[in-house]
């Protein structure tokens, strides 16, 4: 997993003079007429490998020559022309078998407040030389870039931040947990100086606008020379003061050649400001063109303080957004109290190694993941798994940090350390399907890329057009008008349509115990309409078990049942653990058994309290000429229902046919009903033949069994599924279910899985529980939906209040009448909109975007304990097929 902390200690100093740095690899550099880029090179061997590179490379478009060094494992690209696309060099160099080591950074940044900020940031991080990739999230304010191993380095990325206008915050401390308290210090600094600019710019704002109202309904007739001198003198540090950060934010924007919120929102405000401030020393123009002097202060600071108080409640939002990251966070221990040479000392959890031994005692959280030495406990992993029942614990089994240790003085080795711990790992996860960026938010994109500039044309025509045909006063309509549409519009809620809700709903699924590994995974389960069990591990335990017991001769359940465990008790087979496991379910007490032979591939036999006793199969029984007759029509019985028929003899006659089955788990049966309730057609996946898939099939309810199929053709069934129209979801647990993991267009792994079978999917359950796919749908769905209701909202709002900010009204009450009075507050005495009114609207936008978001994180999951065990039941009619290469 490639390494997505942030980069604490950025120094962005320069080096010593006397200390020059070498090339970076992934940079371009000039020699003579051409440029070069080097590139690192992984998984070559021999000169062939050397050759299939070198050629791949010089096919991309734009490369002169590539030359490949096999030593160093390093490839010179030559080019005259443009810089050929980083992602095409890596690209070629993969579909030719290797591939180009590739880093990943997380960058803090600041500055940013709408989807045009993003967008500049990712241009620039993505033109640099060696970067493959930068994806900005508007909601946690932070920029994952994927780079050429060693291409570039923290410093460059901050550099090239600060050349559009933003900023890269550096930590002071080499950990993350000092970082993310360094950053959360940041960011309540960063919220209070919003409240107190919200604040000051609110207070005066509307004091001056109450003051005008009086003077004008009271017809008090105050000197209009002094009171809007008083205004000016009153309003204009305000205004300075708490526009400060929004102002400096357009300036620098517009520098750099860009255009986003800020910039709206200054040239809105700027252009009230002035038109007052020549209505308050410059009268003479109104004088002669006769027209009545107004000045707007009061709007200007009350727009400046709805959008303080707007970014200040976003950004608590943000942080109630990324809450599940925080709370994952706070659950690392700080200290362990670990074994030295015999004497317990204590250290900070960052020091432990792997091999040390660690003493933790009763209610105390375990540091890191590890095995059980000594000692026995009962372990609350609810935190890793969002389940609430303790876990049992014997020595040699495998703890995780974070979990709390219910009960007995433990003693534990320590496995997995840093960030290769479980804990660890699901932050990563989470922290990076928080970074991503679904599919649907392509559209919000490309329309944010043009939204600025699109607003700024519409004020511009809203004011010359009113300007020019308006009613009188005409100056002062036309600039309400354009400052209404500047304040009005907002892109803001465009770029947090997408990223809010994904946050919290990653976060809510991590509290499920369900990972998304992306957004896409998120919007790709939302779409699936058919589900694909594997059987074996995932809706069964995946390991055989007593499922019952036929009794042929008068002997009674325990008797046999306790020769055959004496008998099995000494063999290693799957098989014979069952059936002793099952003895000892049952509390029985076994008799020593003498003269124990086991018979490959048949069963075994011994002398049980002096009688012979044989337990195995039927070739097992032919070999010593016991009739199987009476026996015949219970064999079928439990064959039908996919039971494994094993035989117990005593002293050459058969008294009972035992029934060994891969049991289901007992949560399996609902957890398809839940799948099914939700509309998805379930399909079993089965290597065994029609008989057994068809006894599962019908005893879950699954809508398909696909009986008979090897592993190397599960990735096929699902391609098949796929190519009839259907959106599949994988689900699986073993090495031989990631091709087709792979290939679903979700796949889902269950917690009790391999690593690799995780690696492949898109989805992991960290309970080895098949009602988490149910959840994980339920989760993707409410988070799309938010998505959709988001785009909508913001895409609307946008759509409708544009206009009306721009004078639709005006000529609505043309026709139907002077503006009612209840509506004065809104549209004046002549239908256009009040700049006060659109700067709140513009606020409220952005604002229940992020509050539908939140709504993620009290979505209720149904969570209920699971069902009593699940016995095989009798078939039931259920469409069984054999795969297709056998159909």
């Amino acid at each position: 997993m490639p390494d997505t902390t942030l980069f604490p200690m950025l120094d962005t100093s320069p080096p010593p003079e006397s200390f020059a740095p070498e090339p970076d690899p992934g940079a371009a550099s000039e020699r003579g007429d051409a440029c070069t880029l080097d590139l690192p090179i992984a998984g070559m061997h021999c000169a062939a490998c050397v050759g299939r590179v070198e050629k791949a490379l010089a096919a991309v478009p734009g490369v002169d020559s590539a030359a490949v060094n096999l030593a160093t494992e390093r490839a010179t690209v030559r080019f005259s022309g443009a810089s050929p696309d980083q992602a095409e060099l890596t690209a070629a160099v993969a579909q030719a078998g290797y591939n180009v080591p590739v880093d990943e950074v997380t960058l803090a940044l600041a500055g940013m407040h709408c989807a045009s900020c993003v967008a500049k940031v990712e241009g620039a991080l993505t033109r640099l030389d060696g970067v493959e990739s930068a994806t900005v999230n508007l909601a946690t304010e932070r920029a994952t870039v994927r780079f050429v191993s060693g291409a570039v380095s923290p410093q460059k990325l901050a550099v090239a931040v600060a050349a559009v206008g933003y900023e890269v915050i550096l930590s002071d401390t080499d950990t993350a947990l000092d970082a993310g308290e360094a950053e959360e210090r940041r960011k309540a600094a960063e919220r209070r100086s919003l409240l107190i600019d919200a604040a000051a710019a609110l207070a005066l704002g509307w004091a001056a606008f109450i003051a005008l109202q009086i003077n004008r309904w009271a017809d008090l007739n105050f000197d209009k020379d002094a009171l809007f001198l008083t205004l000016f003198v009153v309003a204009m540090p305000v205004f300075a003061f708490s526009g400060r950060r929004i102002i400096r934010a357009a300036l620098t924007v517009v520098r750099h050649g860009g255009a986003d919120m800020n910039v709206l929102i200054a040239l809105g405000t700027s252009a009230a400001m002035t038109y007052s401030i020549v209505a308050t020393f410059a009268p003479g123009p109104f004088r002669d063109a006769s027209l009545e002097r107004e000045t707007f202060y009061e709007t200007a600071l009350i727009i400046i303080g709805f959008v303080s108080l707007g970014r200040y409640l976003e950004a608590r939002a943000k942080g109630r957004t990324s809450a599940a990251i925080r709370r994952l966070l706070d659950l690392r221990p700080k200290t362990a109290r670990v074994l030295r040479d015999g004497e317990e000392v204590e250290l900070l959890v960052s020091e432990l190694a792997v091999g040390d031994v660690m003493r933790v005692l009763p209610g105390e959280q375990i540091p890191v993941d590890g095995t059980l030495v000594d000692g026995r406990t009962t372990v609350d992993e609810s935190m890793l798994t969002g389940e609430s029942m303790p876990v049992d614990k014997a020595p040699g089994e495998p703890v995780f940090g974070a979990t709390i240790n219910g009960g007995g003085s433990l003693r534990i080795r320590a496995t997995q350390v840093g960030a290769d711990t479980v804990l660890a790992r699901i932050i990563a996860l989470v922290e990076s399907a928080q970074a991503s960026k679904a599919p649907v938010q392509a559209l919000a994109d490309r329309i944010a890329s043009v939204f600025v500039p699109a607003v700024l044309l519409i004020a511009t025509a809203s004011f010359g057009l009113w300007f020019a045909l308006g009613p009188s006063p005409s100056l002062t309509l036309a600039t309400l008008n354009a400052i209404a549409v500047l304040v009005i519009a907002c892109p803001c809620a465009l770029g947090l349509a997408t990223p809010t809700a994904i946050m919290a709903g990653s976060g809510r699924a991590a509290e499920l115990g369900v990972l998304f590994r992306s957004a896409e995974s998120i919007e790709r389960l939302a779409a699936v309409d058919t589900v694909i069990f594997d059987k074996t591990g995932t809706l069964t335990r995946g390991a055989p078990a007593l499922t019952d017991v036929a009794l042929l001769s008068g002997q009674t359940r325990d008797a046999v049942l306790t020769a055959a465990a004496a008998v099995e008790r000494d063999s290693e087979h799957p098989l014979a653990r069952a059936v002793t496991d099952a003895a000892r379910a049952a509390a029985l007490r076994l008799p020593q058994a003498g003269g124990f032979q086991a018979v490959v591939g048949q069963g075994a036999h011994a002398t049980v309290d002096g009688a012979l006793v044989q337990v195995g199969n039927a070739r097992l029984m032919a070999t010593a000429g016991i009739d199987l007759a009476g026996a015949a029509p219970h064999v079928e019985r439990f064959a039908s229902q996919g039971a494994t028929p094993v035989y117990v003899a005593v002293d050459g006659e058969v008294v009972a046919v035992l029934a060994l089955a891969d049991t289901i788990k007992p949560a399996a049966a609902e957890a398809v009903r839940r799948l099914q309730d939700a509309g998805l057609r379930t399909v079993l996946l089965s290597g065994d033949d029609h008989r057994a898939a068809r006894a599962v099939g019908a005893t879950l309810g699954l809508d398909e069994a696909i009986a008979e199929v090897q592993p190397h053709e599960k990735a096929a069934v699902v391609s098949g599924l796929q190519a009839q129209g259907h959106v599949v979801a994988m689900v699986g647990d073993g090495i031989n279910d990631a091709p087709a993991l792979a290939q679903a267009d979700v796949g889902i792994a269950m917690g009790g899985g391999t690593d690799v079978a995780i690696e492949a999917a898109g989805v992991t359950l960290m309970r080895d529980d098949p009602r988490g796919v149910a959840q994980a749908l339920t989760v993707s769905r409410a988070t799309l939906r938010t998505i959709h209701q988001n785009l909508i909202w913001a895409f609307g709002y946008n759509l409708l209040l544009i206009p009306v900010a721009a004078g639709l009204f005006y000529q609505v009450f043309q026709v139907i009448g002077p503006v009612p009075g209840g509506l004065e507050w809104l549209f004046g005495d002549r239908g256009f909109l009040e700049p006060i009114v659109a700067g709140f609207a513009m606020t409220l936008s952005s604002l229940s975007v992020m509050a539908n978001s939140l709504r993620l994180q009290r979505l209720r999951v149904d969570r209920s304990a699971p069902p009593p065990l699940i016995p095989l039941a009798a078939p039931r009619p259920l469409k069984v097929t054999a795969r297709p290469s056998r159909a």
